[in-house]
């Protein structure tokens, strides 16, 4: 049964392709050119479904919000303005409560875009526009479930919000700012500068530090790794855990060594305004944990590790 549920929601969905026509362009010029919001109605399942087409619009660069009809004849139809578009969902064209409401918006003289199964219906026949979102039967045995017919509806939503979406040429970076908590949103707004330990958190000594000096601000300011810096504060190398190791291993006298004769010269660095996900890159391509931060002229401004990226929930 599960089965035999999918294949009819797949034949639903498929017979949605060849209805994407005139009407279906029509629907989105509508759409396109609207300056207000896109109101979406729909009672029972259909509002269900309808809440989500709004969300999509909403989220995917068009302004649009849900109205439950029965409370749109209760006041709620005041929030429908004369620079709106209506986009309003039955199955069979005759929900009452949208048939009650269908002369309001008429009068207020705003484009109806109706999805309907039944193209004969009342709203299909009243609408500016009309789109056919009829199935040959349900998936629910009984016929009596709303299943395929609201997947069809759904699916149509989603086509007129993705048309739209490109239409306005609706970019990841913008879908980042309608979605900041997200993790999208945040590797796509999320800067170095936002999450970069700073000042005194950033481990540093200078090229005439012994290697015992290096160790302790490493210790310090806990983050496996420390720079080197010149007088003008420019970076001249780096010194991290693996560099003690390898240090350790030749037998060095860690009392008498001068750090820069066992730092990693050439630090792969990262700019403070560089997007925190391409230090995330950097990191995983040359299999490193940490990055310096440094200015345009070179200068030490920051210190970043992988358990900064991972708190930040850019990893």
């Amino acid at each position: 049964m599960g089965k035999a549920v999918i294949r009819t929601e797949t034949q639903a969905i498929a017979t949605l392709e060849n209805r994407i026509n005139q009407h279906f362009a029509q629907a989105c010029h509508y759409m396109l050119q609207c300056q207000g919001r896109i109101v979406v109605l729909g009672m029972g399942k259909s509002g269900h479904i309808g809440n989500k087409i709004a969300a999509t619009l909403a989220s995917t660069g068009t302004p649009a919000f849900f109205v439950h009809p029965g409370e749109a004849s209760h006041g709620d139809l005041g929030m429908i303005t004369p620079k709106d578009v209506v986009i309003a969902l039955s199955n069979s064209g005759e929900t009452e409560e949208i048939l009650t409401i269908l002369p309001l918006i008429k009068r207020l003289n705003v484009p109806l875009i109706s999805l309907t199964g039944n193209l004969q219906s009342t709203l299909a026949e009243a609408s500016t526009v009309n789109l056919d979102v009829s199935v040959k039967k349900e998936a629910c045995p009984l016929g009596l479930a709303p299943t395929a017919s609201t997947t069809a509806a759904l699916v149509m939503g989603d086509a007129l919000a993705v048309a739209l979406l490109e239409a306005r040429g609706f970019s990841a970076d913008d879908f980042a700012f309608s979605h900041p908590a997200g993790r999208l949103g945040r590797r796509l707004l999320l800067h170095i500068d936002d999450i970069m330990h700073k000042k005194e958190r950033v481990p540093a000594v200078l090229p005439d530090a012994k290697l015992t000096t290096a160790l302790l601000e490493m210790s310090r300011k806990g983050l496996g790794m420390t720079a080197i810096i010149n007088h003008e504060t420019q970076v001249m190398g780096i010194f991290t855990d693996g560099d003690l190791r390898r240090a350790l291993d030749k037998h060095i006298d860690v009392h008498n060594t001068l750090i820069t004769d066992v730092m990693t010269p050439h630090a792969k660095t990262v700019k403070p305004h560089e997007l925190a996900v391409d230090a995330l890159s950097l990191m995983q391509q040359y299999k490193i944990n940490s990055l310096l931060v440094t200015d345009d002229s070179h200068k030490l401004v920051g210190a970043l590790h992988m358990h900064d990226l991972l708190r930040a929930g850019v990893v």
